[in-house]
C-alpha cells in the first residue's frame, strides 16, 4: 500500500490524472474503473484538459462504473451515467459503447448484477479502479455489513449515505434507496486500486480503514487485501494515515 500525499484538492487531482494518463499510455486499449461523488470530478477535469491539449487519446479504452441507483434511468439527472457524460464522456474522445455502467431500471436487479461481472470478465478485468471512501468506510455502495459481498449486488444505502446524498436531490424522500454496486470482491480483482480521499471530514475513516483490522463493517479496510493500493490523499485526510504509513515522494 502506497500514500502519496498532497497539499489540497487539486493536488490529488493532478496526481490521480498523472496515474490514468501513464496508464493510458501503456496501453491503450487499457480498461478503467470509475467512480462518481464529488471526489473525483476534478481528476475528470484534470483528464479532459490533457484531451482538449492531444496529451490522451480514449478511442480505445473502456470503461466499467462502480455503480447506480435502482430505479434511476441512464438520462435521470442525478443517475451515475448521467453523471459521467456530463463530467467525462462527453468530452473526450471515448465511444459511447465502450462506457459501462449497471442499468439502475432492469426488470431483474440480480440477472444484471450476473451479466456486469460477465461483461467486466469478458473485457479482460479492470486495469484501474478509482475509489472514493465514505464516512462510514464504504466503498462503491458497499455499506457496512457482517460480510464482504463478492460480486455486484444489489443492496440497500445506510440511512448515513442517503443523508449524504441528499444533497444532490430536491429532497432526501427523493433519494433512491437502493443500487446496484460492484462487491468488494469486484473490486479486488482490479490488477490497481486508486484511491482518492480529502478534506477533514475523511482523515478518521481513512486512518481506520488502512490501518485498522479487515473488517465488513468498515468495508474500505478489506483494500489492505489488495497487493497494489496507491492512496491519494491532501494533507488533511492525511492527517492521521500519515503517522502509521510513510508517505511516497511521488
Amino acid at each position: 500500500m502506497k500514500l502519496i500525499v498532497a497539499p489540497d484538492y487539486a493536488g490529488i487531482c493532478e496526481k490521480a490524472a498523472d496515474i490514468f494518463a501513464a496508464e493510458i499510455h501503456r496501453n491503450p486499449a487499457c480498461v478503467l474503473g470509475l467512480a462518481t461523488g464529488s471526489t473525483p470530478v476534478g481528476l475528470y477535469q484534470a483528464l479532459i484538459r490533457r484531451y482538449q491539449e492531444g496529451a490522451l487519446d480514449f478511442s480505445k479504452v473502456q470503461t466499467f462504473n462502480l455503480d447506480e441507483y435502482c430505479g434511476l434511468a441512464g438520462d435521470h439527472p442525478q443517475s451515475y451515467r448521467y453523471f459521467m457524460q456530463k463530467n467525462l464522456f462527453d468530452h473526450v474522445n471515448i465511444p459511447l459503447e465502450h462506457t459501462y455502467i449497471p442499468s439502475g431500471i432492469a426488470d431483474d436487479p440480480e440477472q444484471e448484477c450476473r451479466r456486469y461481472d460477465a461483461l467486466i470478465e469478458s473485457c479482460g478485468g479492470i486495469d484501474i479502479q478509482l475509489l472514493g471512501i465514505g464516512h462510514n468506510g464504504h466503498i462503491g455502495f458497499n455499506e457496512p455489513d457482517d460480510h464482504f459481498p463478492v460480486g455486484s449486488h444489489l443492496t440497500r444505502l445506510a440511512e448515513s449515505t442517503i443523508q449524504a446524498n441528499s444533497r444532490f436531490f430536491a429532497s432526501e424522500s427523493e433519494v433512491p434507496t437502493h443500487a446496484i454496486t460492484m462487491g468488494a470482491g469486484s473490486i479486488l480483482k482490479a490488477k490497481k486500486i486508486l484511491l482518492m480521499a480529502s478534506g477533514e471530514g475523511k482523515a478518521e475513516i481513512l486512518c481506520r480503514s488502512m490501518t485498522g483490522p479487515v473488517t465488513p463493517f468498515v468495508p474500505a479496510s478489506v483494500l489492505q487485501l489488495h497487493r497494489d493500493v496507491v492512496i491519494l490523499a491532501d494533507e488533511a485526510a492525511a492527517s492521521l494515515i500519515r503517522k502509521q504509513i510513510q508517505p511516497s515522494d511521488e
